[in-house]
């Protein structure tokens, strides 16, 4: 597992890495995230390995804007307006899926989406344009990370481990996403 510090980051690097179906550690807007190509099934499979996830839960996806997740999800009026005045953001919503990504970030014909709002997350979507499948680097239930440091200490490297982490320090966010389902055309609040 490199260990690279957020300063030192090479983007073409993450990109490789992300196009070799790599599992990553990055920073966010929330807490530390495991991050892969979300169109790569053998990546996303690596996800639920190293976080010792249950496959019955599906990961979210973070996705680049709207139009993006437009490609994934089924977006009417209603809910691209609430949409596009909470992303970027610390808000992922639960919409009715289209189909085209790895069978394991959907979960009963719906997808869980979220546009980060963090500068290095900007960056690595304006030269991969591919969804990236997602879930607090922490294992199973177990507190996510907020700390750099800790990565290594947690999620370790028994037999999975990412094969990269971009070190950030301390995030000043100490809780993941807040997540809204909007199935139903209703806001339903199912995490703060």
């Amino acid at each position: 597992m490199e260990v690279i510090l957020e300063n030192n980051v090479n983007i073409k690097e993450i990109i490789t890495a992300l196009k070799k179906g790599f599992v990553l550690v990055l920073p966010t807007d929330t807490v530390y995230g495991l991050v892969c190509d979300a169109t790569n099934k053998k990546a996303v499979e690596e996800i639920f390995k190293i976080k010792k996830r249950d496959k019955s839960k599906s990961l979210p996806v973070f996705v680049e804007n709207i139009k993006m997740a437009k490609k994934y999800a089924i977006i009417n009026k209603i809910q691209e307006s609430f949409i596009n005045k909470n992303w970027p953001g610390a808000v992922t919503v639960i919409l009715k899926s289209k189909k085209g990504l790895s069978p394991l970030v959907y979960k009963n014909d719906t997808i869980a989406l979220r546009q980060p709002n963090y500068n290095l997350i900007k960056e690595i979507f304006k030269n991969f344009k591919k969804p990236l499948a997602q879930t607090s680097a922490n294992t199973s239930g177990h507190p996510p990370l907020d700390n750099g440091e800790e990565i290594n200490n947690v999620l370790g490297c028994e037999k999975y481990c990412p094969a990269l982490v971009v070190d950030a320090g301390n995030l000043l966010r100490k809780k993941p996403s807040t997540i809204i389902d909007l199935t139903n055309n209703n806001i339903k609040i199912l995490r703060t």
